[in-house]
């Protein structure tokens, strides 16, 4: 059975030593996060994912959820009391402004909290998680009575939420969708319609489901521009909080999946359901988008969930499997075999995935930092300089971080040879879980045309003219110190291979777009790499900071200059082959005709 440790000290040294939480003192919420306070959270979110969240995770895998005749959802044995624990320890509402029963904690710290959870049991950590993007989106779109009305509920984690995008006809292209509308006289709509791939849609962890509902007005404009959002609960919400009937909002049905068994992901049949309206008529994207990119970072910290759980059993297995001797000589005379992590070939699965989780750590921690100063700053230049980030590295955090998240846990089990296709050593789960992250809240490919195609131009390159200004400043003032030189020059090479990708659309795009399509995928990825470098000479600054009064921490700290060295010369070279692929064009990836296929 696999076994799992939080990266409690990894993550507090990013945040204390890395990204310096102390010097956002000025930003509500920040003064509370001390030192003291920020270690405690996080030590007891590490306790209660280790001792609690993991055992269950294999178990919850084999029994899944299950559909009674009448429509409601069982979940596996032990989740009931695991969400009890979740809601009644305040986890939900970390971030949440105090006036809605949240502790109003930075954005980071939650962002660390869901990271344990979904290494420990991905499928139960998207419960809360969606409910937190639910919250997200009430909090910055829906009036003051319905904020009221859901949000302190849903924060205490007494009532979960859901958002329903999807239809059977339509995935990614919402403007297709059907779900309608109709206004009644007291100012609720009925809301009639069929949604699919709904995770958490019926579930008995909660009293009550809140669903956030996509649908289409009577008389609503067609595509994207008709579509409004609604809040629809499972039970109607009487005065004073209390539960009335069953709203008119049911599961037909549980589907069966690849993975995350333990999450019920349900087609839910809303037959005149009443719903009221969040936001304005006909801009329901607006206000979805809000959950969407929550959801979207979410999404990322999955990836890089299972590939750090992932990691920790290869490396615990690597260290325990006898096999061969080095083929440099005996390392381990007294045993009757070496361990395999003597092995090249291993340490090179291990070390590409070690080199992976801890900079995706930090990318999304940095992202994550963004997000409190978009949300909490007073200064309206800050705000926007952090939004602009958030935009862009978004669909970067989705995109890159559950693709090679999903190929680091096949390279774990890789480790394992046989034994990793084997379920009891649970490897083959992480590989079936971590799967989905690549495909729902919008597959890989539409976030690398979500980059490319809108990201990059937007407000005049704004935001991506920031990011470059960033690295190039930082390249140039580390560029004197002698001991950056291993890490910031192979990032300033991999700067430029992003640069030339960016000018080359600029050059060769507009005229013909499908160059942008054929090359955008590379670009993702080229991108994400100059981020994680970026991360890396982040981090190797703050260890080579730490290391002259290190004490017990300086084999942590030399650990993480070889690993962040590593990286620099191992995997970012790879912007080049990006580079290559984008600048072909899309010449022979659109030269044959469809029934060629």
């Amino acid at each position: 059975m696999p076994t799992y440790k939080a990266p409690v000290d990894d993550a507090l040294f990013l945040m204390n030593d890395v990204f310096h939480l102390d010097r956002y003192g000025n930003l509500p919420g920040f003064a509370d996060a001390s030192p003291d306070i920020v270690e405690a959270v996080l030590r007891e979110a590490a306790k209660f994912s280790e001792a609690v969240l993991t055992p269950l995770n294999r178990a919850g895998d084999v029994e899944g959820c299950t559909r009674r005749d009448d429509g409601n959802v069982a979940t596996p044995t032990g989740f009931k009391d695991a969400y009890r624990q979740v809601a009644e320890g305040g986890w939900i509402g970390i971030s949440v402004p105090a006036e809605f029963g949240g502790q109003g904690l930075p954005a980071m710290l939650t962002i660390q909290v869901n990271e344990f959870l979904c290494s420990a049991n991905m499928a139960f950590a998207m419960y809360p998680g969606l409910t937190q993007g639910a919250i997200a989106a009430l909090v910055v779109h829906a009036s003051p009575e319905l904020k009221q009305k859901y949000l302190p509920k849903m924060v205490e984690g007494v009532w979960t939420g859901t958002m329903n995008l999807t239809e059977p006809h339509c995935g990614t292209d919402l403007g297709l969708l059907r779900t309608k509308a109709v206004k009644q006289p007291d100012g609720s709509y009925k809301i009639t319609g069929t949604k699919i791939f709904i995770s958490a849609g019926e579930h008995d962890l909660a009293e009550n489901i809140i669903h956030l509902v996509l649908a289409r007005i009577e008389g609503a404009p067609a595509g994207t521009k008709g579509i409004s959002l609604f809040v629809v609960p499972k039970f109607m919400v009487l005065e004073g909080g209390k539960l009335g009937p069953r709203n008119g909002v049911s599961c037909g049905s549980i589907e069966e999946k690849m993975g995350i068994h333990g999450n019920a992901t349900c087609v839910m049949n809303y037959d005149g359901a009443t719903g009221w309206l969040i936001g304005e008529e006909n801009r329901g994207l607006n206000a979805m988008f809000v959950m969407m990119n929550e959801a979207r970072l979410g999404v990322g910290v999955q990836g890089l969930a299972l590939s750090e759980v992932a990691y920790q059993n290869a490396a615990i297995y690597a260290k325990e499997r006898l096999q061969g001797r080095a083929i440099s000589g005996v390392k381990y005379p007294d045993k009757p075999a070496d361990p395999i992590v003597v092995h090249p070939d291993v340490r090179r699965n291990l070390m590409n995935i070690r080199a992976f989780n801890e900079a995706a750590r930090a990318l999304v921690m940095w992202t994550a930092l963004k997000a409190d100063i978009a949300h909490r700053s007073e200064d309206e230049k800050e705000r926007q300089s952090a939004d602009d980030h958030m935009g862009l590295l978004t669909p970067v955090i989705k995109g890159v971080l559950t693709d090679t998240g999903f190929a680091n846990t096949v390279m774990a089990q890789q480790v394992f040879g046989g034994h990793g296709y084997i379920a009891e050593h649970g490897m083959e789960q992480f590989v079936r879980d971590a799967r989905i992250a690549q495909i729902y809240e919008g597959a890989n490919g539409i976030q690398a045309l979500d980059l490319v195609g809108r990201k990059l131009g937007r407000d005049g390159g704004r935001a991506m003219m920031a990011f470059f200004n960033e690295v190039s400043a930082y390249i140039k003032e580390k560029s004197a110190d002698e001991k950056m030189k291993p890490y910031v020059a192979p990032l300033g090479v991999a700067l430029g291979h992003l640069q030339q990708a960016s000018m080359w659309f600029m050059q060769n795009a507009l005229g013909r777009p499908d160059n942008a399509g054929a090359g955008s995928y590379d670009y993702m990825h080229l991108f994400g790499l100059v981020a994680l470098g970026y991360m890396w000479c982040r981090i190797a600054e703050a260890a080579l900071a730490k290391l002259p009064k290190a004490n017990g921490s300086a084999p942590r700290m030399n650990a993480k200059l070889t690993t962040a060295r590593f990286f620099m010369e191992r995997m970012l070279p790879e912007t080049a082959s990006h580079l290559a692929r984008i600048q072909t064009g899309a010449g022979s990836m659109m030269e044959l005709p469809d029934e060629a296929f």
